[in-house]
């Protein structure tokens, strides 16, 4: 397929007495040559396929601004259409942004044999992720880091193709999700630099010196919690500090709140702009259940189940307020970080309807 390819990323963090954790440049050329190759599709069709969603985006969020009552005034612009490697090197570039400033050592003489080995085994984990990510508006991404939206063309096409949907319909439908993401940051204007802030915090506990020791030290007790049954937390919640889990807990809830009102509103614009939607969400949810006993461990691992869960929570989050209080209700989450859902709030709605008087 005819696709813009994003050059690999630039080591934002490194200066003469520091070095970026993650060797970001290997990370992307590892993922892109890994990435296995997309379907086999006429030229005809991939033409059709490239052509549509890149212009599909911009009728896209009209809906959606229409829809969220968000984002008037803003300027319409398409999306960028790639292929697997270019997604691959993207992202790498965006995780680079956005994680620079937490994740850098002192450039001792073996930093750049560590960065190397992370950046190979990040390359994997983005070869993997690449072959399965249909969109993604990374709002850290560009040449400008002003912002990018994605169309991953060959996921797209596979998806389509596997579930036996219209193909129109169902390229809209994908737009219609990545559009709402883009509109979530470029219209509430404090959300990229408070997205940044939260995983500056965590990150940076995790990496530095301290932040290790004191994940060691708690080890021998969180061992014996979770052979207790005393610890019902996730894998990566066991290690965390009670400061990194305060941060942890919020990011869970901005994430799960993004992800399932753009799913929510992906449905509820509705047949009138994707006639099949019905068909598309039943074949999608259970097509996001299914992969062979490999695939669900490395979904297991890489934290893709825990995500599909998020779009589930952060929909029926979504729905209920909007049922309740309007979508100019649901709206006030947008007012300021004081009145983003907490992660309590996300499983009981009418919480947060309380705490904010509605």
């Amino acid at each position: 397929m005819t696709v813009q390819s994003p050059k690999s990323p630039e080591s934002a963090g490194e200066t003469d007495r520091t070095r970026p954790v993650v060797d970001w440049s290997l990370a992307a050329s590892t993922g892109a040559f890994l990435v296995r190759s997309g379907p086999v599709v006429p030229r005809d069709e991939a033409d059709t396929a490239v052509t549509e969603l890149r212009e599909l985006t911009i009728p896209a969020e009209e809906h959606v601004r229409e829809l969220t009552g968000l984002g008037t005034g803003l300027p319409l612009l398409p999306g960028e259409v790639v292929d697997r490697p270019a997604w691959v090197r993207s992202a790498a570039a965006g995780l680079d942004a956005l994680t620079h400033k937490a994740l850098a050592r002192e450039n001792t003489p073996f930093a750049p044999v560590l960065a190397a080995g992370a950046g190979v085994q990040t390359g994997v984990v983005l070869s993997f992720l690449a072959s399965r990510v249909l969109g993604q508006y990374d709002p850290f991404g560009g040449p400008e880091k002003e912002g990018r939206l994605l169309l991953v063309a060959p996921n797209v096409v596979a998806a389509q193709r596997a579930m036996n949907v219209p193909a129109r319909d169902f390229r809209m439908w994908v737009c219609l999700h990545e559009c709402t993401h883009r509109l979530q940051f470029n219209a509430v204007t404090w959300l990229r630099d408070y997205f940044a802030d939260e995983v500056e915090r965590l990150v940076g506990g995790l990496a530095d010196a301290d932040g290790l020791g004191d994940l060691l030290g708690r080890l021998p007790e969180t061992i014996k919690e979770v052979r207790s049954g005393k610890n019902k937390r996730n894998l990566a919640e066991l290690f965390q500090s009670p400061q990194q889990r305060a941060v942890f807990d919020r990011l869970l809830a901005l994430s799960t709140l993004l992800e399932g009102h753009a799913d929510y509103v992906m449905d509820a614009v509705g047949p009138a702009v994707v006639p099949s939607v019905a068909t598309i969400r039943g074949r999608f949810t259970e097509r996001r259940k299914g992969g062979g006993l490999l695939d669900r461990l490395l979904r297991s691992l890489l934290g893709i189940d825990a995500k599909i869960r998020q779009y589930a929570e952060g929909a029926a989050f979504t729905k209920h307020v909007v049922a309740k209080a309007g979508m100019d209700g649901f709206n006030a989450v947008w007012t300021s970080p004081n009145t983003l859902p907490s992660r309590a709030e996300i499983a009981d709605p009418d919480a947060w309807l309380r705490r904010m008087g509605r």
